[in-house]
């Protein structure tokens, strides 16, 4: 075989080598792949946007351009990028249409390591390679600078801008307003919302005739509107000229160019489109080159006096473009020649070669065949062998497992003793009046508990016995319908307390149907109580008779919260439970009701949908003819009342509500904490174990709790980590990476105690991670010691001097302090300087500002402003040679006396006595 593979790689190389140099020469044909996200590509600047893009790609004929016009939709946009991303891209060039929808698919392609330049609009996040885009708001000042000194500062202007909200819009009325403002004698008599577009610009400037008539002026935030402005203008006929002031500036037909041109405008401001610098830009990145993050576009105004030179250095460029166009096709003609005669002439060599090959393989093969033969032989010995011995081993690991489910059945088996000798004591207990007062909470929250781990212990035992003990049924004749009455009665008194309608249909009182009581009984107790879990207050539940031919259908139906069809194609697999946050039992229920059906010759089925309700239906034959003779029972055995065996499964029902222990009287608690715990019992537990020292808050699942933590802020959250909804580790992340509530430190309570579990929780950002069963003051201790070491950074962040190293590990908490603080100090001597400042630079609603300062800081606001202001004038008094009134105002009050004042009160003398104190 050596040698046989020696002699085929000896003569397979040259063909290899061929092949190779061939793909190699293929592949110069496309070096890079770039891929353009357009948010929407009809309108005529995003038009040139594109063919500069094309331009410049012109200069790199390797380069291979992929484009996707979403046609603004943002969620169209998402896929597209999705798709490029597949296709395999080197380089993502995006123009968002919004920048919150598109931040998510624009981080997650930076974090693969692909470059990614935003263009023209900047999503929500700093993830990415580079921007290329115009500043509006010089814009505006560039618009304002040039119509006042066209005016000679003296004039009425009327403003038409874009799109309220839109930052284009209020960027460049900014700009334009703040240029204009060093022009005493100009004023803007009207402003008008245009939307971008002719045709509402037109519209909304009708309404203000009087002001255009006045007007020495129209600024419009695009050259569309401007056009717009121009022909409302001329419908007036109005005497004296109007000026008309446009932006963008575009080439071509249709464009500011062509408009400046034929004077149907003044002049338009050149709003680059940034395609050339955006391709330039991608080929820096994708060469290693050095390249600018932000790549900041200039402009400049085109009036009368340049606009025939803008005109020519287009006409030239698109001559030049064309020359180039043109060289490609040549030279694109040539290479598809050159690849056709190269393919045929590889053709030629391979098949000469491949006859040379396959001649000596076929030599060499009926040389090799005896030995390969007696290879085949030695190898099916050693399967042969191998089989034997998995044969064996497979014997030995069912006997292993054999004996440990008998040692899991025996110790089953155990639990009942010691679970009675509990249930009897807290039973007799919960009798007695006295103990019921001092600790009645307590004994019912055990006795319920117990009744659960019982019924888990019965179900494993029961499940043993039909799975792998293969036990028989002790079937009798019995009146199914009176049978399941009996049973669906003894719920009645659960759902009465939520006023749920349980209700039994059947067209016939009395079908008889051959069945073991005390198993059969397991199957409806099981569905009925889980239906009930799962069916919310004022819910409806029946359970109806389909007598058949044969058989007869049984169905439970509910009006609960359904399961999606994943969930209902796995519910009866033994020990699943849906991944949904929403598993209320240890998933060995359905599995075991199954079985039981399955050894009464029937069948159950469920089909369900989402927030719409299941139905479960069971079908059982009629007759006795699939009863052997083994199963028919032989002594009438004596059932338990269906009270006692319905007990196992209504105690677990009973809905323990949530304890409201606000007192609107008592002293309001200084620290608050969120307990976020879909078990009813526990959350109640830890609410008044808790309450005695804080504020508590409380969620049952995973959405109600995120929501509460952002409009509560407390100081500590406390949660479990499955919950309906989502879960406690989303929720950590969720709180942990958001700038209103990154403080908050978290405790996660969960059954999973693994170390890898472990590791993972903490991986979420949770600040503990505490395993269930918990000691109560271990956690109290806990959190206790995590309030503490939050109010340590309080002190120290709004201490005078903050000197050495603290153990703070929330960067996102020193980001916004070092920015709120910088913030501050830079608007100290701007004596209007407010909260509404603050929360715009920082981007965060006034409410969550006022809570975070706090929590952070322990003041508020408005004191941290004053504070520092009379700490720099303090500085100021002592090092500096300022009057009193120019401290005054370089600190930001208004007038001296009041600065005297609030001094005063700060460190009990006056500026003037506290300077001579420090100079005496």
């Amino acid at each position: 075989m050596a040698l046989y593979s020696k002699l085929r790689g000896i003569l397979l190389l040259p063909i290899l080598l061929f092949l190779f140099s061939g793909c190699k020469k293929a592949d110069k044909t496309s070096q890079y792949t770039i891929g353009f996200s357009q948010c929407i590509g009809s309108d005529l600047w995003r038009s040139n946007m594109l063919d500069e893009m094309k331009m410049e790609l012109s200069l790199h004929p390797d380069a291979k351009f992929i484009y996707a016009d979403a046609n603004g939709n943002s969620k169209k946009q998402v896929e597209q990028v999705k798709k490029m991303l597949d296709d395999g891209v080197d380089l993502l060039i995006i123009s968002p249409n919004e920048a919150q929808p598109l931040t998510d698919i624009v981080e997650q392609t930076y974090n693969k390591g692909i470059p990614v330049i935003v263009i023209d609009r900047k999503t929500s996040s700093e993830l990415y390679t580079a921007y290329v885009g115009a500043d509006n708001y010089q814009l505006g000042k560039m618009a304002g600078e040039y119509i006042g000194n066209a005016l000679q500062g003296k004039g009425n202007i009327v403003e038409v801008m874009g799109l309220p909200g839109s930052s284009p819009a209020i960027e460049r009325q900014r700009g334009f307003s703040n240029a204009l403002a060093k022009f005493n004698n100009i004023h803007i008599t009207a402003q008008v919302y245009g939307d971008w577009l002719k045709d509402n610009a037109q519209k909304q400037l009708t309404l203000i005739q009087p002001a255009l008539k006045n007007a020495s002026a129209v600024f419009a935030h695009n050259d569309v509107m401007a056009l717009g402005s121009r022909g409302v203008l001329n419908k007036l006929h109005i005497q004296h000229h109007v000026k008309v002031l446009g932006v963008d500036a575009l080439p071509g037909s249709g464009g500011g160019l062509q408009m400046v041109s034929s004077k149907t405008i003044d002049a338009s401001l050149l709003y680059p489109t940034g395609g050339k610098e955006a391709i330039m830009t991608a080929f820096r990145i994708l060469n290693k080159e050095p390249f600018s993050k932000e790549n900041i576009l200039q402009s400049l105004v085109i009036d009368s006096t340049n606009v025939q030179l803008m005109k020519l250095q287009w006409n030239k460029i698109n001559s030049q473009q064309k020359d180039i166009e043109r060289q490609q096709s040549l030279l694109a003609e040539q290479r598809e020649i050159y690849n056709s005669q190269q393919m045929i002439l590889n053709i030629i060599v391979i098949t000469l070669v491949l006859a040379i090959v396959f001649g000596g393989l076929a030599f060499y093969s009926l040389m090799e065949n005896r030995k390969i033969n007696k290879s085949l032989e030695a190898k099916n010995n050693e399967i042969l062998l191998q089989r034997n011995q998995l044969l064996e081993m497979s014997a030995r690991a069912e006997a292993a497992t054999e004996a440990k489910l008998n040692f899991f059945t025996n110790i089953s088996h155990e639990f009942r003793t010691p679970l009675t000798l509990i249930l009897s004591p807290v039973e007799d207990m919960m009798r007695n009046e006295k103990l019921n007062i001092v600790a009645g909470k307590s004994l019912k929250l055990i006795h319920k508990n117990v009744f659960r781990l019982l019924r888990l212990v019965n179900q494993l035992i029961d499940y043993r016995k039909i799975e792998y003990d293969k036990q028989q049924i002790n079937a009798s004749p019995n009146n199914v319908v009176a049978f399941v009455r009996d049973i669906l009665d003894s719920f009645q008194h659960n759902a009465q307390k939520r006023n749920i309608s349980l209700s039994l249909i059947s067209t016939e009182p009395n079908i008889t149907v051959w069945f073991d009581v005390n198993m059969l009984d397991k199957v409806f107790f099981n569905l009925i109580s889980n239906s009930l879990k799962f069916t919310k207050d004022n819910g409806r539940i029946q359970v109806s008779f389909t007598k058949n031919e044969n058989t007869i259908d049984i169905a439970i139906q509910d009006s609960g919260i359904g399961m999606e069809p994943a969930e209902a194609e796995h519910v009866f697999n033994q020990f699943y439970q849906a991944d949904n946050g929403n598993a209320k039992g240890s998933g060995l229920g359905l599995s075991l009701s199954k079985e039981i059906i399955t050894i009464h010759q029937g069948s159950i089925s469920v089909s369900s949908k989402k927030w719409q309700g299941t139905t479960f239906i069971i079908t059982l034959p009629l007759g006795n003819q699939h009863i052997n003779n083994t199963d028919v029972q032989q002594i009438p055995s004596q059932p338990l009342a269906i009270s006692e065996r319905a007990l196992i499964y209504t105690t677990d029902l009973e809905q323990t509500e949530i304890n409201d222990n606000a007192d609107s009287l008592a002293t309001p608690k200084e620290q608050s904490i969120l307990i976020i715990e879909d078990n009813t019992d526990l959350l109640n537990y830890l609410t008044e174990k808790l309450s005695t020292d804080y504020e508590i808050f409380t969620a049952d699942n995973g959405t109600q709790g995120l929501t509460e933590a952002f409009e509560k802020v407390p100081d500590l959250i406390l949660s479990d980590v499955v919950l309906p909804g989502i879960s406690g580790k989303v929720i950590t992340e969720n709180i942990k990476t958001d700038i209103r509530t990154s403080h908050i430190p978290v405790i996660l309570l969960t059954a999973q105690a693994s170390v890898e579990q472990q590791i993972d929780g903490i991986h979420s950002m949770a600040d503990v991670y505490m395993v269930k069963p918990f000691n109560y003051d271990h956690l109290l201790a806990t959190v206790k010691n995590l309030i503490k070491n939050r109010v340590i950074l309080k002190e120290h962040f709004t201490s005078d001097v903050s000197h050495g190293k603290m153990p703070v590990s929330k960067t996102l908490d020193k980001k916004f302090l070092n920015d709120f603080a910088g913030i501050v100090e830079q608007n100290l001597a701007n004596e209007s300087f407010n909260v509404e400042d603050i929360c715009k630079t920082i981007g965060i609603s006034r409410v969550q500002l006022y809570r975070k300062v706090k929590a952070l800081l322990g003041c508020s606001i408005t004191d941290y402003i004053l504070n520092r202001r009379l700490k720099k004038a303090k500085y100021l008094l002592i090092n500096e040679a300022y009057s009193i009134a120019e401290i005054t105002y370089q600190v930001g009050f208004s007038t001296p006396n009041y600065f005297s004042t609030v001094f005063k009160a700060k460190y009990g003398c006056t500026p003037s006595e506290f300077k001579r104190k420090q100079h005496s």
